[in-house]
């Protein structure tokens, strides 16, 4: 055990729930496929534990439950955590889960499981820069090439907070860092984070924090969680480090790299159990809501990779959980 996990544990591990923080960590180690599993330790979190089975991370506001992310167990554990999640918290909401978790809280439990958004996965064994749908990327590359941009990768901050700070008064939501769909910058537990900055003339202007994702032990992907950039680099700069760090994780062996969530990226047919009210209303968000957050932008960044796209979904006891949504908005701190 690391004397990083040994100080957490001191600090966290009975107040968590049943098991220690370390424990928490070999299961996220384990199981923690989901591109948010990392995140499911950041800050502010809360845990139901189950014994020899996994965990369920959640933060509550307003009285409400919100559940991040599937559990962090095998799947095939997944009725049995949730079935025991249900029966403490039977009007919590699960944002980000995926359709196995959908499927089993939608026939046992008869709550809607709307598409939330998309996620991307791309194959590095097969990533290259060709095709018409990557020029951006290449001219991007290009660019930085000619702004002499150098891109490097670095644990220790470098002009970090100055840089997160002048990004976000260039962002829809001014007052505060995002938070819970997406982890904040500083974390406790940091083990095998991966940082790349870009550099103009030795100054950095730009970085890039990846997550790991497990399988078995071993990292499977990395996700780009936290990315920010001098507001005078507003294009190219994140095309410029993703694709460095690709590269480097493609010679690493790493098999997958995942692009996270992309909020609102909804496919135009709703599915049975799918809440048609809510779903037009996502749509009408995404449609008007960029004063909110630059849904359209980051869909159209995230859609230049050319990964493979999966649905990912929210689950919620109401047709229209207004509150619950409104809540969790808040909780974001996107409100």
């Amino acid at each position: 055990m690391t004397d990083q996990l040994l100080a957490l544990d001191s600090l966290q591990g009975v107040a968590s729930g049943h098991f220690t923080f370390s424990e928490r960590v070999g299961y996220l180690k384990k199981y923690g496929t989901h591109s948010q599993s990392f995140s499911t330790l950041q800050p502010g979190m809360q845990f139901f534990d189950l014994p020899d089975i996994g965990y369920v991370a959640y933060m509550r506001k307003w009285g409400g439950t919100f559940v991040l992310s599937d559990p962090v167990c095998a799947p095939e554990h997944f009725p049995v955590i949730l079935e025991h999640f249900h029966r403490r918290f039977p009007n919590a909401s699960y944002i980000q889960v995926s359709r196995p978790v959908v499927d089993f809280l939608h026939l046992r439990f008869g709550l809607y499981g709307t598409q939330f958004g998309s996620e991307s996965r791309i194959d590095l064994k097969r990533w290259n820069l060709t095709g018409k749908k990557k020029q951006i990327l290449r001219t991007a590359l290009n660019q930085a090439e000619k702004k002499g941009i150098v891109v490097k990768e670095r644990f220790s901050d470098d002009h970090t907070r100055e840089i997160s700070e002048a990004w976000i008064r260039t962002r829809k939501c001014k007052s505060n860092e995002i938070r819970f769909l997406i982890r904040p910058m500083e974390m406790d537990y940091r083990e095998n984070e991966r940082h790349f900055y870009a550099y103009e003339n030795g100054k950095a202007v730009g970085f890039i924090y990846f997550d790991p994702i497990y399988r078995n032990n071993e990292i499977i992907s990395y996700v780009p969680n936290i990315s920010r950039a001098n507001a005078d680099f507003r294009q190219g700069i994140f095309y410029t480090l993703m694709a460095h760090a690709m590269a480097v994780f493609k010679a690493e062996g790493v098999p997958y790299l995942d692009l996270g969530l992309i909020p609102l990226s909804l496919a135009s047919q709703t599915e049975a159990q799918e809440s048609r009210l809510l779903k037009r209303l996502l749509h009408l968000v995404y449609e008007k809501g960029n004063f909110l957050y630059n849904f359209k932008g980051l869909e159209f960044t995230k859609s230049r990779f050319r990964g493979e796209t999966v649905k990912t979904y929210c689950c919620h006891r109401r047709a229209i959980p207004a509150l619950e949504f409104l809540a969790m908005f808040k909780l974001t701190r996107l409100l």
